[in-house]
């Protein structure tokens, strides 16, 4: 039997930075990711698929330098985005929030991202598994003189690892992390009440394209909301490198298409007897966006993504959960729900909180995880908790309401209570929204399971 001081179940971002820092802080570790193929990556690894557009700030949420990002990751470097409503947008050139990252942001390249990640950690000592998948998780708390707690992992191919701490690390599917933490959750109830990817989940789709150029807008992000029914739902282009482009959608999984008047939303049809597929919805945004082309002139670039120019994969669409680590367990970035469905992915909190739970793991400080998390990442989910909640029940005209108000907003300059009254009420009513939201939310309210709730 192999034995570890760290053993991490998933090769992202979360589950590789934290193999990284807890290697370079000294600590045996091991990584096991089950790979999956890629189109462009020629070798198994984890599923990278993602948007991949990261904003300046995040750069510093994942504590990075900016120089720290190799330059082949970087695809394009972007200016803005576009918030587009049924008849008004907002239009954002900067993100507001100190950053030393000098534009507004990039987009980059996941694949290369993630192996980036793998070549630093296996440099600073961590190991890899690539083809195996653990099967079982089993977790000894008594004490033998040593130390307080041993995780026995069974691998696919029989082979068997000991380790004195585990990191759940395998993204928003949590195949692994849900029978992990049922372990600890009080008889009657399961983790999988919180943490289900059917309910707490979105799904993406995206397409690789090219682009005509006379329409191609290769530095700003698009988002079109009020387009598609569902809570967080919309579709979105991504300028990749030349004239590519990554044309996608999110929405949540299992929507019935009876819930909504179809007439309502400017990607349906009356027709339509079920939710349209991703191609179909993008075949439609193409068609509404772009009127004077077909989709042939936006051909699928097929040796890009997944497979076949394509992309399908699962968001993280609740909020976080704390860890067990009183059990010597840390749960990171999707698998604890770090994620998010709203900003369309969470590399960034990802990479913080596998770094950190690697370096706490390493120095025998795993019981400070939970409070260097929120203390790292709090406003960041104090913002999109809050956002996702206001939002919830919004149809196109509550878009259309809420773009021009902050388009406003953002004409005056950064806002004040004078820049709120010259707005107008509506902006009074945004602003009194936003932060009663985020209100009820403050001190930890943003965690859904606490870890006094858990039976160690």
């Amino acid at each position: 039997m192999e034995r570890v001081d760290v053993a991490i179940v998933g090769g992202g971002p979360a589950g590789t930075s934290a193999a990284w820092k807890a290697a370079e802080h000294g600590a045996n570790a091991l990584v096991v990711e089950k790979g999956v193929p890629r189109a462009d990556r020629n070798r198994l690894g984890p599923d990278s698929t993602d948007a991949a557009g990261m904003l300046d700030y995040w750069v510093d949420l994942m504590d990075f330098d900016p120089e720290d990002i190799p330059e082949e990751i970087i695809l394009r470097r972007l200016d803005g985005a576009d918030f587009i409503g049924p008849s008004e947008t907002l239009t954002i050139d900067n993100t507001s929030i100190d950053a030393s990252y000098p534009d507004f942001g990039f987009a980059f390249h996941r694949a290369r991202f993630d192996d980036w990640l793998r070549e630093e950690a296996e440099a600073a000592g961590a190991t890899y598994r690539v083809g195996d998948s653990v099967t079982g998780v089993e977790t000894d708390l008594s004490v033998d003189g040593s130390r307080e707690q041993t995780h026995h992992l069974t691998l696919s191919d029989g082979d068997e690892i000991e380790a004195e701490y585990l990191v759940l690390a395998d993204g928003p599917q949590r195949t692994v992390t849900t029978g992990v933490l049922d372990q600890f959750v009080p008889t009657g109830r399961s983790i999988t009440d919180h943490l289900n990817p059917r309910t707490a989940n979105h799904i993406a789709y995206q397409e690789h394209r090219r682009v005509p150029d006379d329409i191609y807008d290769s530095h700003r992000l698009k988002f079109w909301w009020g387009y598609m029914p569902g809570h967080t739902a919309y579709p979105w282009v991504f300028p990749n490198d030349g004239d590519v482009a990554r044309i996608g959608l999110t929405m949540p999984i299992g929507l019935d298409i009876d819930d909504f008047d179809r007439s309502e939303w400017a990607l349906l049809r009356e027709g339509d007897d079920g939710i349209p597929r991703g191609g179909e919805y993008i075949e439609r945004l193409i068609e509404l966006v772009y009127p004077e082309y077909d989709i042939e002139d936006f051909p699928l670039v097929e040796d890009r993504g997944k497979r076949g120019g394509t992309e399908t994969y699962p968001i993280s669409s609740t909020r976080p959960i704390e860890s067990p680590t009183t059990a010597g367990i840390a749960v990171v970035g999707g698998a604890m729900g770090g994620t998010s469905a709203f900003h369309e992915g969470g590399d960034h909190v990802a990479v913080r909180t596998g770094k950190l739970a690697g370096e706490l793991a390493a120095t025998d400080r795993l019981d400070q995880y939970n409070a260097a998390w929120q203390d790292a990442l709090e406003d960041e989910f104090l913002r999109n908790v809050s956002l996702a909640d206001i939002v919830h029940d919004y149809g196109p005209d509550d878009w259309d309401w809420a773009f021009g108000t902050a388009e406003r907003l953002l004409n005056h300059g950064e806002y004040s209570w004078w820049t709120i009254l010259t707005s107008g009420l509506s902006g009074y009513r945004m602003v009194r929204m936003y932060r009663s939201t985020k209100s009820k939310f403050r001190n930890g309210g943003y965690v859904q399971f606490d870890e006094d709730e858990y039976e160690i």
